[in-house]
């Protein structure tokens, strides 16, 4: 059964999603995700190793790029 993964990501900027998100977003397709990225957070879905490591490469990208808060929810299928 797949993994979802849900993703805010602090501070939000108004009419762009920031460095932060922009670098979190990019981390997490470096890792193998496909990434669904949405107005108020980001989704992705897959085998657990893609999902797991993508969400890692995620969060810290965005804490490297300024990200004041990272709210992360993961679910089986």
């Amino acid at each position: 059964m797949p993994l979802t993964a849900e993703f805010t990501i602090e501070p939000f900027l108004p009419g762009s999603p920031g460095p932060h998100v922009l670098a979190a977003v990019a981390a997490a397709r470096a890792a193998g995700a496909t990434v669904d990225v949405g107005p108020f957070g980001n989704s992705l879905t897959g085998d657990d190793e893609t999902v797991l490591s993508a969400v890692e490469a995620a969060t810290r990208a965005a804490v490297q790029h300024g990200a004041t808060h990272v709210s992360v929810h993961v679910n089986r299928l």
